[in-house]
């Protein structure tokens, strides 16, 4: 598998002309600085910056990959022009209009972001896309935080002057600098970095979280005793490398590393790991998450080198030391500040935890950085109507007080999220008191019904929260690129619905997500029920055939799981075979192919109920192979089920019980309608066994008999006759 490499402004800026990101401009020209950002003339005079989002601020979509977009923006920090040049969105890509995309960021542009940074007005929103919520607020998020580190940096202002007498500068590691210095000077003046947390701080900060079952499982220990000391440092910089590795083991981290890239040097001791007892070969180490100017990401394996020792004079024994590499596509810039932020967990039970995080704060001394002039920029020249005007005044770096993304989403979502949340939590008691429900069918059939219309009309036309083998696609190559928990957060109520599905996998199978929270599974089942209350002739297809048609979601599966590793947008693509965007998300409206292509899956639901359910979905086989870990068995069975009872094995409505009589969870959707019958004494046969015993016990015990009368025939409550037990009588002869 290649390599994935961060993309640059160089790659993009030939897909858009100067004058769709600055109107009136003509060209330009040559880039500058690091990130890049490239002038934009017209004619020779230069009008603003065009510069790529994603090299300035996480741009990471719901795919996991980031969506490239170019922004014009002028010398008095106003956003002039915007243009989509790359993305892996898939409900762009399969579904939603990327001019409907265009028309919502859109409206970002003619902001005065230098205003928003001085903090003169409020951080612009833009229009929300119903089914590309996500998207939508990645793009606007992107633009907006990357407009403001631009701005912040000043470049914008300096590439504007005109020749003056001294020249623009940057800040940058003093690589010539490489003095070895001891332990206790590296960290007087910050070059190693510590957080030491006491035992009495962690038993405290648990305390106030307002977690009363960790506050009731304090460490135990004396109260300064340390936690967690923990170490972090840029071995990258020469100073810092050779004093805490060695000559010898910095010159071997110099060679690894790929130009412009660096490491970071952690090391703890304490009760606390940093890594964490749960850490496994080729996972991530989820404790710790280097963060700088609105970027995170968490290590891996690969990222990783485990080291004996440090090499400084007066440095302590520490237990765990680590080194790790930062991928060069995060962007890491060692003069600017960052941020180590340690995850403490705390057991409660065996099913809960509790978590708090703790910042380490990290900036490179100013001793061990230089000033170096920034790339000649081209001379002002004065416009035909008149002198160029003077730079703008610098602007002051007032940091505002936003939360991340997917918390402004939540915060905004709360009313979905609270109906999201209640009608879970509805289905988490019509599961656990399933049997006191079926035993009155009547009532069930319409509870059941009410749940489908629900899911169809309200969470899938309306919230346009339909799951898709694209979230497990994107999931899994998640995990093998990098996993980040900020675009699945992005998406609350997909969100809480896998969470409930995985919930759900360990108690029922796939059953509770295909048989009740589907839209489209809703939509084909209602559908079903109007054809066959019109008569419509259902399909029952040969047992055998059935059974072979089963593995064909289970084949389909795998080929878009393998082409996601080649490449998830083909593979996205292809996942075009789930009907879901088309009925669901766009609601039919949508080029006829892929409308004709759903309309024919539910005509043959019409006849087979739950045609694609049964033999097509993806996503129904992705989930029931970990379906098969359930722990607990719900369904009953009879020992006659099967064997020579067959009635519920023929009514099963999507044909998931065999004859012998065992349910395959595997097919199962949970709809309970054979828990109906197992309760049914006039439908089951062993149960027409049990009420017959039970009508001849009550009409022997009536007042006639106790009178010593054995009458030749009883008569049971239902009216129906019942032989004499009178070994005399006719009746009992016969």
């Amino acid at each position: 598998m290649q390599r994935s490499v961060a993309a640059t402004l160089a790659d993009y800026i030939g897909k858009a002309a100067p004058s769709e990101l600055i109107p009136g401009a003509t060209r330009f020209g040559p880039l500058q600085g690091t990130p890049a950002i490239a002038p934009v003339y017209q004619n020779e005079t230069l009008q603003g910056f065009a510069y790529l989002t994603s090299e300035f601020a996480n741009a990471t979509g719901y795919s996991g990959k980031p969506i490239q977009m170019l922004v014009g923006i002028d010398q008095a920090g106003v956003i002039k022009g915007l243009k989509l040049v790359d993305h892996k969105e898939p409900i762009v890509l399969v579904g939603i209009p990327v001019q409907r995309i265009l028309d919502a960021v859109n409206k970002l542009i003619g902001t005065d972001m230098a205003n928003v940074v001085r903090g003169g007005a409020a951080s612009p929103q833009v229009d929300i896309v119903s089914g590309a919520t996500v998207t939508v607020l990645v793009i606007g998020d992107s633009i907006v935080r990357s407009a403001t580190k631009l701005i912040r940096s000043g470049r914008l202002g300096g590439a504007a002057i005109a020749a003056t007498t001294s020249a623009p500068v940057s800040k940058i590691v003093d690589m010539d600098n490489s003095e070895v210095r001891d332990w206790q000077g590296l960290l007087a003046d910050g070059a190693v970095r510590r957080l030491l947390v006491t035992v009495e701080e962690i038993n405290q900060a648990f305390a106030k979280s307002g977690n009363a079952a960790a506050a009731e499982h304090p460490e135990d220990g004396e109260p300064d005793a340390a936690f967690i000391d923990l170490y972090a440092a840029d071995v990258a910089v020469p100073t810092i490398g050779r004093s805490l590795l060695g000559d010898d083991g910095y010159q071997r981290l110099a060679a690894r590393l790929k130009p412009g890239q660096h490491a970071l040097l952690v090391a703890g001791a304490g009760r606390y790991s940093f890594k964490g007892s749960g850490y496994v070969r080729g996972g991530i180490f989820d404790r710790i998450e280097l963060i700088q100017d609105g970027n995170s990401m968490r290590f891996r394996d690969r990222d990783h080198t485990r080291l004996g020792g440090v090499v400084a004079s007066g440095a302590p024994e520490l237990p765990e030391i680590a080194l790790f590499s930062i991928p060069i596509d995060f962007g890491f810039d060692p003069v600017e500040p960052w941020t180590l932020q340690l995850l403490v967990q705390r057991v409660i039970d065996v099913r809960e935890k509790a978590a708090l995080t703790f910042d380490l704060g990290y900036r490179l001394p100013d001793a061990l950085t230089k000033q170096q002039p920034l790339p000649a920029q081209t001379p002002k020249v004065a416009t035909t109507s008149g002198p160029a005007t003077a730079a703008p005044s610098p602007i002051p770096a007032v940091e505002p007080n936003e939360q991340p993304l997917w918390m402004r989403i939540w915060q905004g979502d709360l009313i979905k999220i609270g109906i999201t949340v209640a009608a879970l939590g509805t289905l988490v008691v019509i599961f656990f008191f399933q049997n006191a429900l079926v035993r009155r069918p009547r009532f069930y059939n319409w509870v059941r019904r009410a749940c489908l219309l629900f899911i169809l009309v309200w969470l899938g036309w309306y919230a346009n929260a339909q799951l898709s083998v694209v979230n497990v696609l994107t999931f899994a190559n998640s995990l093998i690129s990098g996993f980040s928990w900020e675009y699945f957060l992005s998406a609350p109520l997909i969100f809480l619905l896998w969470a409930s599905v995985a919930a759900g996998l360990l108690f029922w199978g796939r059953g509770p997500f295909c048989g009740w929270l589907c839209p489209f599974g809703a939509l084909q089942e209602l559908t079903n029920g109007i054809a066959q209350a019109l008569k419509v002739p259902q399909l029952r297809l040969p047992w055998g055939l059935h059974e072979r048609l089963w593995p064909v979601k289970y084949i389909i599966f795998l080929v878009l799981f393998g082409t996601s590793l080649y490449s998830t947008a083909l593979a996205e693509h292809l996942a075009e075979l789930e009907p879901f965007k088309t009925a669901i998300i766009l609601k039919f409206v949508r080029e006829w192919p892929y409308v004709l292509y759903a309309a024919t899956l539910l005509v043959a639901g019409l006849f087979v109920e739950r045609f694609f359910c049964r033999y097509l979905c993806p996503l129904g086989a992705a989930l029931a192979i970990p379906g098969r870990l359930r722990m607990f068995e719900w369904l009953r069975r009879w020992k006659e089920c099967g064997s020579p009872c067959q009635r519920c094995a023929k009514e099963c409505p999507v044909q998931a019980i065999h004859p012998e009589g065992h349910i395959n969870v595997n097919e199962c959707i949970y709809c309970m309608h054979c828990q109906e019958l197992y309760f049914d004494d006039q439908r089951c046969p062993h149960m027409i066994q049990v009420r017959l015993k039970r009508e001849k016990r009550d009409a022997l015990s009536s007042p006639a008999m106790r009178g010593g009368k054995r009458p030749d025939t009883l008569i049971t409550a239902g009216g129906r006759p019942i032989p004499s037990l009178n070994p005399t009588s006719p009746t009992s002869q016969a």
